[in-house]
């Protein structure tokens, strides 16, 4: 098995249609399964082998895909990493994973780590000329279902990020899933790609399952209400995915125009929502608004992501993440809540568990952070506290204890704590998730000054903002005397208010 051979089976199949739409630049399945056989040519032309890492940092553009399927009929394992990373966390993410070689935007943060690293990196303004210098490869690298297709880093809660090796057979189960199950797509499907594909929900349920089934794949780089707008109208889309943000900003943006306007989007016949919950009231308006039922369910990286979701063959429960997909099994595993201990089993309460073709292989060259979360038996504990009704419908109740959610993006508190900790004047520290209107979440940062010394709010934040991407650093700072402290001396981060 090798995820590859979807692009190259639909290209055969359906050679003129449109596979990639951005603006006015379209590509057809032809056009983009020859450019990743060039791409396949240029990395064994490199001395590439299976199992090699290829770092891919970019935005929302052609080269994406073609970087993506054309490294993996090669064999080799698929980096995704967020283009807004500062030089710190590339430069981390690329030791860990030994990669090879760095696709990105030219004069980036990206490309200076990974010169200063010496890892090989092939810029976006070169791309062209490169393929060009190519002649097609299009033999597929046979691969095991498996072996690790993508690594994508996540954090989790504590410690450095680690690197989820999704296998061949989850990406490919979780895209079939999403195509047959969810979606019910087509080859005459338009579907909207504004989710990063850098990111596992965009990359798996939007541009795998677009491309295995044929249907067209209409990009935006970057996230702008009115465009995207727009873009639904212009390319008539008919599957929309994306995170509770982007609907309330679509929501905005329509309610901009004048009384009465037709949206002109009758195309439109689902739309899929996860990575975070969905306020159940903005699901009701954008309904009303756009004509079109939102399907809401939950996942994780480590899960490809798709795990329970609502489903178009059964009752919609709104503010539930539904049932478990095909092929995976969800359960709650009993835990004792901190500071309550024995509430959480009276209330019904417990871990979310996850197991099947979805689940990660486990966290690249970490077998203790492996075996922390999956068991002999093949249970995923996802660390999200949930509850589940009397249908089978699961519902979360609250995700991973620290995990801040700002605008679709995981934020974890540790990550950024570690950045504050190391300003000379910073003693003690608290990053938490604080209620925002418009990013259900911003990061906040509670920081107590080191004696003698005093902190200057902007100045702080400036620190952090250099050394993390911009969705990451702390628009709250507030500074105390002293943090609240359990008996242990433990931060008890429950007790700092999360108004913004």
């Amino acid at each position: 098995m090798n995820l590859a051979a979807n692009l190259a089976v639909t290209a055969a199949r359906l050679p003129d249609a449109i596979a990639v739409k951005i603006d006015d630049e379209e590509w057809t399945y032809a056009r983009l399964a020859d450019a990743a056989a060039r791409f396949t040519a240029h990395l064994r032309s490199t001395g590439i082998r299976p199992g090699d890492r290829i770092a891919l940092s970019l935005p929302n553009v052609p080269a994406f895909p073609i970087v993506y399927y054309g490294a993996l009929a090669a064999g080799a394992i698929v980096m995704p990493l967020n283009p807004l990373f500062k030089p710190r966390e590339v430069t981390y993410y690329l030791e860990d994973a030994g990669a090879s070689l760095l696709v990105c935007l030219p004069d980036s943060d990206a490309e200076t780590s990974a010169r200063a690293l010496g890892v090989d990196v092939v810029t976006a303004d070169a791309f062209s000329d490169l393929l060009a210098a190519c002649e097609p490869d299009t033999r597929i690298e046979d691969r095991d279902e498996r072996d690790t297709a993508v690594l994508l880093y996540t954090s989790g809660t504590t410690g450095r990020p680690k690197g989820a090796e999704l296998m061949h057979l989850n990406l490919q189960s979780n895209q079939r899933v999403t195509g047959d199950v969810l979606i019910h797509a087509t080859e005459d499907d338009v579907v909207m790609g504004c989710l990063p594909l850098f990111h596992v929900f965009g990359m798996t349920c939007a541009m795998n399952m677009a491309f295995a089934v044929g249907a067209t794949l209409t990009l935006i780089p970057r996230f702008e209400p009115a465009k995207a707008l727009d873009m639904l109208r212009r390319d008539r889309v008919t599957v929309f995915f994306g995170v509770p943000t982007m609907y309330g900003a679509l929501l905005a943006a329509a309610g901009a125009l004048p009384e009465g306007t037709d949206l002109g989007i009758d195309a439109l016949r689902v739309c899929i929502s996860g990575g975070a919950s969905m306020p159940v009231e903005l699901m009701r308006r954008f309904e009303a608004r756009f004509g079109c039922m939102i399907l809401e369910g939950y996942g994780l990286s480590e899960s490809s992501p798709a795990a329970s979701f609502n489903q178009p063959h059964a009752e919609r429960k709104p503010g539930s993440v539904g049932f478990p997909v095909p092929g995976v099994e969800m359960k709650l595993v009993p835990v004792a809540v901190e500071g309550d201990e024995g509430s959480a089993a009276a209330e019904g309460l417990g871990e979310i568990a996850i197991r099947g073709e979805n689940i990660m292989r486990g966290y690249w060259n970490n077998p203790e952070a492996t075996a922390a979360v999956l068991d002999e038996d093949g249970w995923f504990r996802t660390g999200d506290m949930g509850r589940v009704d009397e249908d089978g419908y699961y519902y979360i109740v609250d995700r991973a204890k620290d995990l801040i959610i700002r605008g679709g993006y995981n934020v974890y508190p540790r990550e950024v704590e570690e950045v504050l900790y190391e300003h000379p004047a910073v003693a003690e520290v608290a990053v938490v998730g604080m209620t925002h209107e418009q990013y259900g979440e911003e990061v906040g940062a509670y920081v107590v000054a080191r004696a003698g010394h005093s902190i200057d709010v902007e100045e702080l934040r400036e620190f952090a903002k250099e050394r993390v991407a911009a969705y990451k650093y702390p628009r709250v700072i507030r500074i105390l005397e002293e943090l609240p402290k359990g008996a242990t001396g433990k931060i008890l981060k429950r007790e700092l208010p999360r108004d913004v």
